[in-house]
């Protein structure tokens, strides 16, 4: 079943066993074997994650409303309705007036959110840190990238590459230079690994952008792109590898030690 046809994987997991009798009925906190009491909000998240689950209930489906949850699960109006913030937060379900709650999957927006507070400064070791984990992908993944690669994702990365030579600030160069790696990072054909580095993006954005204000740092990396596509296009292994590091690693001195 595909993701976008069914529950987002992960939302209906954390099954709950709690007896639906007595304090844990109505919604008080009640004790876990093995670990700490749990708040009748989080005890809440956690019956409105099963009963997603066993419901079998899908993106696009509606929960029961706030009066029914309430009854159902003997909980107040405003405990109902902070769960209900903690699914919204986690990306799980989404609440309109007069419509209620209904079942998403924005996840990964959210892990993006969350991810982007945390680049309000980035400094040489974040520099060398991210650019470190982008070669781990970019420069010894070459094998997976030349057993996949195709005459159209050469063209199209050129395409966007070309990009650069429009582009008038930091930020858009950053914007380009990102697309174009991003879609490297999709041909190896693995969502997860593409996830990852999405989420991303916000600090790689601030790397790329960083004393990047002017035509000749487009210039400059238009050209960077251009050898690593040359690389590509020989299936040269080898010169692909000097060429991707040597660009990932041309805005260290761009950082203070």
């Amino acid at each position: 079943m595909r993701e976008e046809d069914g529950t987002p994987p992960g939302i209906g997991s954390e099954v709950d066993r709690t007896p639906q009798t007595g304090a844990a009925h109505s919604g008080a906190a009640s004790p876990r074997a093995g670990g700490p009491r749990l708040s009748a909000v989080d005890e809440l998240v956690s019956k409105l994650r099963a009963l997603i689950s066993s419901e079998g209930l899908r993106v696009g489906d509606s929960l029961p409303t706030e009066r029914e949850l309430c009854d159902r699960f003997r909980a107040s109006r405003n405990t109902v309705r902070e769960a209900m913030g903690i699914l919204k937060a986690y990306g799980v379900v989404t609440v309109r007036p007069k419509v209620g709650a209904t079942i998403v999957d924005d996840r990964m927006e959210r892990a993006l959110e969350l991810f982007s507070f945390n680049t309000l400064e980035v400094s040489r070791k974040t520099f060398s840190d991210i650019q470190g984990f982008r070669g781990l992908l970019e420069v010894t993944g070459i094998d997976l990238i030349l057993a996949r690669l195709a005459r159209a994702d050469i063209a199209e990365m050129r395409e966007i590459n070309d990009g650069l030579r429009r582009a008038q600030s930091s930020d858009e160069i950053a914007e380009i230079d990102f697309g174009f790696h991003t879609r490297l990072i999709a041909v190896m054909g693995n969502k997860a690994i593409l996830d990852i580095y999405k989420i991303m993006k916000p600090v790689i954005l601030r790397i790329m952008s960083k004393g990047k204000d002017s035509p000749v740092h487009a210039t400059a990396t238009h050209a960077d792109h251009l050898g690593i596509l040359d690389a590509l296009g020989a299936r040269d292994r080898l010169a692909y590898q000097y060429r991707m590091r040597s660009h990932l690693q041309a805005g260290l001195g761009n950082f203070d030690p």
